[in-house]
């Protein structure tokens, strides 16, 4: 085993110095509006001597122990590693040209093992053409501009994990073109335009079919009235910089998802037929001296959700349509100690009764920021109502602690 790492390490070495790569103190942060991370840590970063390629890798994990009590079925414990991603960015050739590549190994990110199915390691793997400070290009794999929670990396969230809303309706990852305008300044008046035009399968979806012809249409505007946050504090969430000036973004996201196989479009369960889908996502967030404010309404719609299994008539599945809002504020202390609450309220269609019930949730959160989002100590409770339509009602609740690190 010294033997094969002391090769490994000896190939290492000499790669490096065939390159004449060496170590950068540049920043190192790309500020890609689609890119799903926390970035004040840089990440490890090599640029070659003739500055025509950068290599920068990061990680992150997030450790979690909670203890769960669902109505109707016994308390358990659970621990694992929830998140654990790897993630690789820079250029080649030109600082222009962009790449970014994120691989995922958690239990919450890869999921159960299916037959036929991929095992989804995959989270981005995009190439970028950016020509100017105001124009982003990009083909591949990533996020598409959904809610600003959404966006919005897991590891620079408040609550340990996200709503409830953003986990039915969010229109997630998703492959093909993906563009963006932004015109973002310190003090003014400020505006971004940004749309994707992909194939609405969700991440890393291989499987072809001769039905599958439709595409996944999506636009947003974002429109920030006193100007940019600091250090682009609209993507991640409290005031742990504490804005000495009040800083607001609405936004507004339409989605149309055309002939989607999955129940919640990028998402979900395989549907017995493909059916049509558009969404409506529209929130806001507010920051002032480490007071955070963030409310989101989302919307999916679908005709006729229902699909029936053509050789089953017993076996039915349905689109998850129905709408939801969140309401989240938070403080932050001098001492880096932050409260944060949140109420999230879903209500699913008439139609989809059956399936799911409506939800009110409530959670209460208290963090310790030791080095902002990338070192941070988190404490949740969670506490939720589900009416069922032809069921009585469950009330359910949970208690975790997660530590989060990154780079």
């Amino acid at each position: 085993m010294k033997k094969i790492i002391t090769l490994l390490s000896l190939c290492i070495v000499a790669v490096l110095q065939a390159q004449d790569i060496k170590l950068t103190t540049k920043d190192n942060d790309l500020k890609l509006t689609s890119l799903p991370y926390y970035n004040f840590g840089k990440g490890v970063g090599l640029t070659s001597s003739d500055s025509l390629f950068q290599f920068n890798v990061r990680f992150r994990m997030q450790n979690r122990l909670s203890y769960v009590d669902n109505e109707g079925v016994d308390p358990f414990y659970e621990a694992q590693v929830r998140r654990l991603r790897l993630r690789f960015d820079g250029y080649v050739g030109n600082p222009k040209i962009l790449y970014v590549l994120q691989l995922s190994f958690g239990v919450g990110d890869v999921g159960a093992v299916k037959p036929n199915e991929n095992l989804n390691v995959v989270r981005d793997a995009i190439l970028y053409y950016k020509p100017s400070q105001h124009w982003q290009i990009g083909f591949g794999l990533s996020k598409l501009p959904g809610t600003r929670q959404a966006v919005n990396s897991s590891g620079a969230i408040q609550l340990t994990d996200r709503s409830i809303n953003n986990t039915r309706f969010n229109i997630d990852r998703d492959f093909g073109l993906h563009l963006a305008n932004i015109n973002e300044f310190a003090d003014k008046f400020s505006y971004n335009f940004k749309g994707a035009v992909t194939l609405g399968e969700g991440r890393n979806w291989t499987s072809t079919n001769k039905d599958n012809n439709g595409l996944s249409l999506t636009g947003k505007v974002e429109l920030l009235p006193f100007g940019k946050f600091k250090k682009d504090g609209h993507y991640f969430e409290g005031d742990i910089l504490r804005e000495e000036k009040p800083k607001l973004m609405v936004s507004g996201v339409y989605n149309f998802n055309n002939k989607a196989r999955k129940s919640q479009g990028q998402t979900g369960d395989i549907l017995f037929e493909n059916k049509d889908m558009s969404s409506v996502l529209l929130d806001a967030i507010l920051k002032y001296r480490g007071w955070a404010f963030m409310t989101t309404y989302m919307q999916r719609s679908s005709h006729n959700p229902i699909t029936v299994n053509p050789l089953d008539a017993t076996q039915t599945k349905a689109v998850f349509t129905g709408n939801g809002q969140d309401f989240q504020l938070s403080y932050v202390f001098k001492s880096k100690y932050e409260l944060i609450g949140r109420f999230s309220q879903q209500n699913v269609n008439k139609d989809i009764k059956a399936y799911a019930p409506d939800t009110n949730q409530y959670s209460f959160g208290v963090n310790k920021y030791i080095w902002e989002h990338a070192l941070k100590l988190q404490g949740e409770f969670t506490y939720e109502n589900q009416f069922y339509d032809a069921a009585p009602t469950k009330n359910n609740w949970y208690v975790r602690f997660q530590i989060e690190i990154g780079i």
